[in-house]
């Protein structure tokens, strides 16, 4: 299925690429994801604590320092492409669609008229895989009002998240950190950048909606990873 590429409530579009090209992305990336809307929206959705893109989790490494035999690396699963996924506290249930980039370098997004959908960054790892798997999502939409990720922001350290692939198995990922970020200082390397396990970053649109500018000013980023 294609997607829409940025546009509507998603401010400037925010850019992705596969772990050799992060760097560069780092310095230019952008953030996502609304529809628009002529005045603002009835509600706002639940903010975490705002941070610097400079905070965010470290990665942590696995692998003996010392190069011990008998210490295993982290082990991950097989690829597979996620079909569906299911983060309780929020009430999310939903399908998951894949999705690649625009032209432009943009990350393409579910189309608004399915934006109670997530998508899977499909260049990048599969949810379980060794890797930083990316799963996005809008936060609202003129034609349905509250989208999949409203509630986003509102998850807390030590929630669940569980993706089901299409192998018939589940990645289930412990919540680590929420964090909100200015869409200019997007943390591009931590959600895209090489990890030693297997971990999850699910994003959307957060703030205060600017009327003016038709759009959200931050993103809302989960930290998650999957058990060793």
């Amino acid at each position: 299925m294609t997607a829409t590429p940025a546009g509507g409530r998603h401010g400037k579009p925010w850019r992705a690429a596969g772990a050799a090209a992060v760097v560069v992305v780092a310095m230019v990336g952008a953030g996502l994801i609304g529809a628009s809307f002529k005045t603002a929206p009835a509600s706002r959705p639940p903010q975490p604590v705002a941070a610097p893109a400079s905070t965010g989790p470290a990665v942590a490494d696995t692998r003996d320092p010392g190069g011990d035999p008998d210490v295993a690396a982290a082990t991950g699963l097989a690829r597979s492409a996620p079909t569906t996924i299911a983060i309780p506290r929020i009430g999310v249930d939903a399908s998951i669609m894949s999705l690649g980039t625009n032209p432009d370098g943009t990350v393409q997004v579910p189309p608004l008229e399915q934006a109670q959908l997530a998508g899977w960054y499909e260049p990048g790892p599969s949810p379980g895989e060794i890797g930083n798997a990316v799963i996005v999502g809008h936060v609202d939409s003129a034609k349905i009002g509250p989208a999949v990720f409203f509630s986003l922001g509102a998850l807390q350290p030590g929630d669940t998240i569980t993706v089901t692939r299409e192998d018939g198995q589940q990645a289930t990922f412990t919540v680590e950190t929420v964090k909100a970020y200015p869409k200019t200082e997007f943390p591009t390397e931590q959600v895209y950048g090489p990890s030693d396990r297997a971990g999850l970053r699910v994003v959307t649109c957060g703030g205060t909606f600017d009327q003016a500018a038709g759009s959200y000013p931050d993103n809302v980023v989960v930290f998650a990873s999957m058990p060793a």
